[in-house]
């Protein structure tokens, strides 16, 4: 089974010059991305796609007795993709988005915050303190003070701490 988690960076392939980064998905046998982590919807909001929906349904289907209706079968039910009976309208959040933004702002937010992970990049490399550690890729940055990693922890407590932004942490050993 190859699964393609695209949580984060599977809101860029909205626009045409990441979906490089694509190449070989069509081998996935499954692929999701997280519409709430960078595509300005509330959490939480995730879509998954399955090249065999049955598998999903086969896993989570549930059919007792008092769940039997006339019209079984006549419809996709979605009770069996997941391992609670019932399901909220998240996609209705997504649609929202959708409709009020458009595709274009959409692309537009994605390359301005990819276009800001460049600048603070730029800012990082002008400072003698700081050091990129990788190649930035979309809107991640691997930063770090040149030093210890004593040194690391307090900056990213005293960020994390102050609750205006939030820094991830990473260990390199």
């Amino acid at each position: 089974w190859l699964h393609v988690d695209a949580a984060y960076a599977g809101s860029a392939f909205i626009c045409p010059e990441y979906r490089y980064l694509m190449k070989g998905v069509n081998k996935a046998d499954s692929f999701n991305f997280n519409p709430h982590k960078w595509m300005l919807v509330n959490f939480d909001c995730s879509a998954l796609w399955l090249k065999q929906p049955r598998w999903i349904v086969d896993a989570f289907n549930v059919d007792p007795l008092y769940l039997k209706y006339d019209q079984q079968g006549s419809a996709p039910d979605y009770r069996h993709w997941q391992i609670p009976l019932g399901r909220r309208f998240r996609s209705l959040k997504l649609w929202f988005v959708l409709r009020l933004f458009g595709v274009e702002n959409l692309q537009k937010y994605i390359r301005k915050q990819i276009a800001l992970a460049h600048l603070f990049e730029n800012l990082c490399c002008a400072d003698e303190r700081f050091e990129i550690f990788e190649e930035v890729t979309m809107g991640l940055v691997c930063f770090r003070l040149k030093g210890d990693n004593a040194i690391n922890e307090a900056l990213l407590r005293r960020i994390n701490g102050r609750g205006k932004i939030h820094l991830v942490p990473s260990k390199i050993d």
